[in-house]
């Protein structure tokens, strides 16, 4: 480390490792660790002090289809990144996610003799799992999220810690349903059902035309059930009210605050990831919906090592939430399931019984402190 203050480089590629990271930052400041900070992240790294080298939203595309169509784009960053660390010299580069492109700048930081930390693993245990080679010759220390992930790099003789995951903290409204309502200005006695299409372009434009599809059929079935859809930070809401002029569906439009509409609704429609954890958190019943690239999907299908890709059900060990992927994206089928979670009552109960045991298995929270822990330890050696 430096004689003076240490410097610490960050790559968060995406919204949730942008939220993740910033709050493990805080916890460091919040432990009275002084240091510099610069990379690549978004607002709220941004709002801890960090110096915004690059925005990641520019960077927020999905699949193998995306990443090579915008592939000169993500080298041009990534060229951007790799200067900067060589001018900076930081003590400690911190990869966040987003592990083909973070893993291209952890060879930089090798190259460097700067140590890596890479918080959050990529889903080795799901899909393309000879990756661990890549990682453990590349990154001085794993900070894992679930405890299954720790025998995955000890068995490779992968220094990992289990912080456990973010979320725990993260994920909660201080709102009662009824509250939550209030303070988001929706309907108080009508069924509420959220729409989550995902943060990211791609995924808003596959997703949401299908979202729509089947919520207006809901709608056509039960005319007092009313729809709200939270539009992440990363998300520009006149993008959002493009995809709606192509439907009569009234549709409640909340800037961010997802997890107070997530508490706020009786039922949520998800696109896969991490707000399946969220809504799971949040203790509400949910559908877990998925339209990708037909390329991407035809490549992933054949890498993809297990039977669930909702992170709700990879956690729980079984699929508790019906999953919806690709050619199953029907209207009839996704408002059927909705149908269920909303006025089905065993069906409900039981679906909220599971939700709690996912609860459960998540931890008891404290990841951020963890992870700051972790990086005065790497700072210090």
């Amino acid at each position: 480390m430096s004689a003076s203050r240490p410097t610490i480089m960050i790559s968060a590629g995406e919204a949730s490792g942008d939220i993740h990271a910033a709050h493990a930052l805080q916890a460091l400041i919040d432990r009275g660790v002084e240091f510099d900070c610069f990379g690549m992240g978004a607002d709220r790294l941004k709002a801890t002090g960090m110096e915004l080298t690059l925005d990641c939203r520019e960077l927020a595309v999905i699949g193998i289809v995306d990443v090579l169509i915008n592939y000169p784009r993500f080298m041009r960053r990534l060229s951007t990144l790799r200067q900067k660390m060589k001018e900076r010299q930081p003590d400690l580069l911190i990869i966040v996610d987003y592990p083909d492109f973070n893993l291209k700048l952890a060879e930089t930081a090798k190259a460097l003799n700067i140590p890596v930390l890479f918080y959050i693993s990529p889903q080795i245990w799901a899909w393309r799992k000879k990756r661990i080679h890549r990682i453990g010759s590349l990154v001085s220390h794993m900070a894992v999220l679930f405890p299954f992930e720790v025998d995955v790099y000890q068995q490779e003789k992968i220094p990992v810690t289990y912080v456990g995951h973010p979320l725990v903290d993260d994920a909660k409204s201080e709102f009662s349903a009824s509250e939550a309502r209030e303070h988001l200005h929706l309907p108080l006695e009508s069924k509420l059902v959220a729409l989550l299409p995902g943060s990211r372009n791609g995924e808003l434009k596959r997703n949401m035309p299908v979202m729509l599809d089947a919520a207006s059929l809901l709608k056509e079935r039960h005319t007092d059930i009313q729809f709200v859809l939270p539009v992440a930070p990363t998300l520009e809401t006149s993008t959002v009210n493009d995809i709606l002029k192509d439907t009569s569906l009234h549709v409640h439009i909340v800037s961010a605050q997802s997890y107070h509409v997530m508490r706020a609704a009786d039922a949520v429609l998800s696109a896969s990831g991490t707000a399946t954890l969220e809504t799971a958190m949040l203790g509400t019943p949910m559908a877990v919906m998925y339209v990708v690239n037909a390329v991407n999907y035809w490549i992933m299908k054949r890498l993809i090592q297990i039977d669930n890709i909702g992170l709700v059900n990879i956690v729980a060990g079984k699929r508790i939430c019906q999953e919806f992927v690709q050619d199953e994206c029907e209207r009839k089928a996704i408002a059927d399931e909705l149908e269920k979670c909303l006025f089905d009552n065993n069906y409900r109960k039981t679906m909220l019984t599971e939700l709690s045991a996912v609860r459960q298995k998540m931890g008891t929270g404290g990841a951020s402190r963890r992870v700051a822990e972790l990086i005065e330890s790497m700072l210090t050696v």
